[in-house]
């Protein structure tokens, strides 16, 4: 138990040593949205089109096996229900809405709206009594939302109703599994991976009865389609939610949400390099300036419980 419950405990632990726990761990949740930021790419670029659900089941339910190949077991009986709560917001709603957005928006619209889940993360555990959040973290959040946008911006984006609403939809929900993660942790004597393998098969059996529903698009896998998915699944799936996950359990949940902001900051640099889309220096400095407001959120002082 001792063991277990030590990474929870990191965040609480004075001196340099609990500051280096602190900065690896932060180092490695930040990982699972650069990872994240690839999606767009990916999604325009190598998977079939108009196929959102599939893309959602196929990132879900490998990545969810491979983790429960790796740390097997069940949750006990009084942690299935808060397993499954987390799955659907986490992934069963979080995935089709992503890949929605993805679909029918810019990147940069989505990234925008995407940005304002630290707000909303701070607004929940505020409302609920699950934690206090110092002024100056609202501020650099605010400030993130204001550098995506800049970094995002482009005279020719078309907005989409159903587009936007997914991703509003999708933000809030991460937000609320963030929340409840920090809120819940882990069941006692497990591994943090079984959670994560669960949430991700529970979500993907959520999201699989949606696909003759939502997807219209053709069937056609080729080299490009595999490759497109195995990346979405170990990589976007079972490497980046493990990370993220142990994050969000053991970091303030208004820094693991800070962190979010390099997902769009991630995708605007795959677009200039990848895709050639021209960057301002507006976008730049837009850039810049999203990226120091997530750095600089990650020390500041936290309030004793």
């Amino acid at each position: 138990m001792r063991a277990l419950h030590a990474g929870a405990d990191s965040t609480h632990t004075r001196g340099p040593r609990g500051a280096s726990s602190t900065l690896g761990i932060t180092a490695a949740a930040a990982l699972a949205p650069i990872v994240w930021g690839t999606t767009y790419l990916v999604t325009s670029e190598l998977l079939p089109p108009d196929r959102p659900m599939t893309a959602s089941v196929l990132r879900a339910v490998p990545a969810g096996l491979l983790l429960l190949l790796i740390s097997p077991g069940i949750p006990g009986h009084g942690w299935r229900l808060k397993t499954a709560v987390l799955g659907v917001l986490n992934i069963g709603l979080f995935f089709p809405m992503l890949f929605v957005a993805a679909y029918r928006l810019p990147g940069g619209a989505a990234a925008v709206v995407g940005s304002a889940q630290p707000l909303i993360i701070i607004a929940m555990s505020t409302a609920f009594g699950w934690g206090r959040t110092r002024p100056v973290q609202v501020g650099w959040a605010l400030v993130a939302v204001v550098g995506v946008a800049l970094t995002t911006m482009s005279s020719t984006v078309r907005l989409d109703a159903i587009g936007l609403a997914a991703a509003a939809i999708g933000t809030a929900s991460m937000a609320t599994g963030v929340v409840l993660t920090k809120r819940w942790g882990v069941p006692p004597n497990s591994n943090p991976l079984n959670s994560t393998a669960w949430q991700l098969l529970v979500g993907g059996m959520v999201i699989l009865p949606l696909i003759p529903i939502v997807d219209d698009g053709p069937w056609a896998i080729d080299a490009e389609a595999v490759l497109g998915y195995a990346w979405l699944a170990v990589i976007g799936g079972a490497m980046a939610y493990a990370l993220w996950f142990r994050g969000a359990r053991t970091l303030p949940s208004a820094n693991v949400s800070l962190l979010g902001i390099l997902s769009p900051l991630t995708a605007a640099v795959l677009g200039w390099i990848v895709l050639g889309q021209n960057m301002t220096g507006l976008q730049c400095a837009g850039f810049g300036i999203a990226l120091f407001a997530s750095t600089a959120g990650q020390f500041v002082p936290r309030n004793s419980r």
